[in-house]
């Protein structure tokens, strides 16, 4: 079992905190965490982009000249696809660029997020996040004293934590998330992970 240091939202050390080898020490499967970021990154695309085709541009209801006779090409369409304003031949079309993985790799991915932040010392345990006021200032404050004022930081918290994401709404490199909402694309792109404790345990008991 892997120790950690648990702080309170001063920066000090209050105690020790035990966690789960299983969930934040295993090996990371680099290749399942790169496709189940492609996975949500592709899941957020709207998909909705479309060209149209010969038979839905507009014009084009009879032959430009006849068929035989004038010495140029034979034509059918003013709307054909190589005549200027024609349809787009094997245009893009609406399409759902989601795709499914199953529930064990999902589960790895994750894992191997989570377990990259131990490794790269980029995880922070605090006691709680109950904070006596929701001021921007405050929330300044707050990453000045965990030094992670220059960091992309991901706070992931047990219960609503009001005040805390409204002292960190307006700040531009701060997200915050409950415990059930941790996913790998938002992990990744942190620098760092301040969890509280209670947070931890509910991921443990998820994941384990």
């Amino acid at each position: 079992m892997t120790k950690i240091s648990v702080k309170n939202l001063q920066g000090e050390k209050v105690k020790d905190l035990t966690i789960a080898d299983n969930v934040w020490n295993i090996e990371v499967n680099e290749d399942v965490l790169k496709k189940m970021i492609r996975l949500q990154l592709d899941a957020s695309r709207q998909g909705t982009r479309k060209t149209k085709n010969r038979s839905e541009v507009s014009g084009g209801g009879r032959k430009p000249w006849k068929q035989k006779g004038t010495g140029r090409a034979r034509q059918g369409s003013i709307r054909a696809t190589q005549w200027r304003g024609g349809g787009i031949p094997f245009g893009v079309v609406p399409r759902d660029y989601s795709f499914k993985i199953n529930k064990k790799e999902r589960v790895l991915a994750l894992k191997s997020a989570l377990t990259s932040k131990v490794l790269e010392k980029k995880l922070v345990v605090i006691d709680n996040f109950n904070m006596d006021s929701n001021k921007t200032k405050d929330g300044v404050k707050v990453l000045e004293n965990l030094k992670l004022s220059d960091d992309k930081v991901l706070f992931v918290t047990s219960d609503d934590a009001e005040n805390l994401y409204l002292a960190t709404r307006n700040l531009p490199n701060t997200l915050v998330l409950y415990s059930d909402e941790v996913n790998c694309y938002d992990l990744v792109n942190a620098d760092t992970l301040v969890i509280d404790e209670k947070a931890v345990k509910n991921i443990e008991e998820v994941l384990k």
